[in-house]
């Protein structure tokens, strides 16, 4: 076992400046630190349990917007009746994921930085650019089938595991943060995961230290259609093969505004704007949804045991874009 420091932090402020140094981990649930510990894939010097901080609530914004606390639980945040009633697709990526046990402890913002489940990511004795950087990728040419097919480089293929994470990207959700140096910023979702490159290890834009402390979310239009759809080997407790995220509003019977993510295909939770242009100002028809699938993987790369997910990642999308517009076959 390696040795460890322990600090409860006594306020964010005192969190994010012990948070700060090299060796030096977070924990709130713990539901993927710990396992990450147990096999050494992860030792930090010490950790900084922020888990008893005022960060756990639910407050409407003045914008008819939501503000969700970063130590809110997963199985509050999909039961919370602001949530289910105007961001369902939250509530059931939520719902989706992982066990009641592990919602009940499971963190918003634990969720939002939860590591890859890439089986090489977990083997330290595997060769892994994201665990041990210049090591090399051992998925590239092993067994990847549940690894990503978009946003993948030379250097790695990890697919990112989060439902909620998808979601909150269809929602446009904005990241709050606290700095050791007391500075807050505002992160827009699209702009805080980092796609692997030559740097797989970095996988978000937080710094040292840098602490989330709450999630915001932007008023839904009236009329919002959302749909969250997700493939997996069986029926619970199982990551995403392929998901989908839809967020979209109808007028004059015409898809007027929308907003897809995708789990389980991506090195980040997914979303590319070009096939929401495509799709905006159009009368649904299945046509319409196949170009959408078309533009979706045009850039899609199977390494292998993964190769099946571009075909399934097609069949999903038409099906949820369907669902989200009510279109039969035409």
């Amino acid at each position: 076992m390696k040795l460890f420091d322990y600090e409860r932090a006594s306020s964010p402020e005192v969190a994010t400046r012990t948070g700060a140094a090299a060796d030096a981990s977070f924990i709130a649930g713990g539901t993927n630190l710990l396992d990450l510990m147990k096999l050494q894939v992860m030792t930090p010097g010490r950790l900084v349990d922020i888990s008893r901080l005022d960060l756990a609530r639910i407050e409407d914004t003045d914008d008819g917007g939501l503000s969700i606390g970063a130590l809110v639980p997963n199985s509050d945040l999909a039961a919370d009746p602001r949530v289910r009633d105007r961001y369902e697709v939250l509530s059931r990526a939520l719902l989706a994921g992982a066990s009641g046990q592990l919602r009940n402890k499971a963190t918003t913002g634990g969720n939002l930085l939860q590591r890859t489940r890439c089986y090489y990511f977990y083997d330290t004795s595997s060769a892994c650019n994201k665990r041990a950087p210049g090591s090399g990728c051992d998925a590239m040419e092993g067994y990847n089938r549940i690894l990503a097919v978009l946003g993948t480089s030379d250097k790695c293929i990890a697919s990112h595991p989060s439902d909620m994470a998808v979601a909150m990207r269809a929602l446009d959700a904005t990241i709050v943060t606290l700095k050791p140096d007391g500075d807050r910023r505002r992160i827009a979702i699209h702009d805080f995961y980092c796609l692997p490159g030559d740097t797989p290890e970095i996988e978000t834009v937080l710094e040292p230290g840098e602490l989330i402390t709450a999630v915001e979310l932007p008023p839904m239009p009236d009329g919002t259609r959302q749909l969250y759809r997700k493939v997996r080997d069986r029926a619970s407790y199982a990551f995403a093969l392929v998901s989908v995220a839809g967020v979209v509003t109808m007028a004059d019977g015409k898809i007027a505004t929308a907003a897809l993510a995708f789990g389980g295909l991506g090195t980040m939770p997914w979303r590319d704007t070009r096939v929401e242009h495509l799709l905006v100002g159009q009368v649904p028809a299945t046509a319409l949804f196949e170009a959408a699938a078309d533009e979706l993987l045009a850039d899609a790369r199977g390494h292998g045991s993964n190769d099946f997910k571009i075909p399934l990642a097609r069949r999903t999308l038409i099906a949820s874009l369907r669902e989200l517009t009510d279109t039969q076959d035409r």
